[in-house]
């Protein structure tokens, strides 16, 4: 069973001038762990309008974190579990969406620039790769 699940900002600093944060995602996605469609989606989006990547260096880039990753598909129950921790916690309906797909892949840490780090919701701690220790 997978641990880690990556949020989509961790991602984007594969291609990031930052070499401290680029090193610190490639050490994450190098140890395995798994995505969501959701993830996929939004890097696209990131990718395209902000990197001005053209779509076959999308597609190269999409293609390179699906072969370091497992992707999780984005279900009814995915949304289901979305909502019921949006409503719970007050998380926005996107950053839920991620929880609950860490959740429903059984992971135990989730790795995010943009959540609350050391919160545990449902199992799954919150962590930011990128505070100091």
């Amino acid at each position: 069973m997978p641990d880690s699940f990556l949020d989509t900002n961790v991602l984007v600093y594969l291609a990031s001038a930052d070499t401290g944060k680029a090193e610190r995602a490639e050490q994450l996605i190098a140890a395995g762990g798994v995505i969501s469609v959701q993830v996929l989606n939004e890097l696209t989006n990131v990718g395209r309008r902000t990197m001005r990547l053209s779509w076959a260096e999308m597609h190269d880039f999409l293609a390179l974190v699906r072969a370091f990753l497992s992707v999780e598909p984005i279900t009814v129950e995915t949304n289901e579990t979305g909502l019921a921790l949006a409503e719970r916690y007050g998380l926005s309906v996107y950053d839920a969406m991620i929880v609950a797909s860490a959740v429903l892949s059984g992971c135990t840490t989730l790795w995010s620039e943009d959540m609350q780090h050391g919160v545990v919701i449902d199992g799954v701690r919150i962590m930011n790769p990128f505070k100091a220790a």
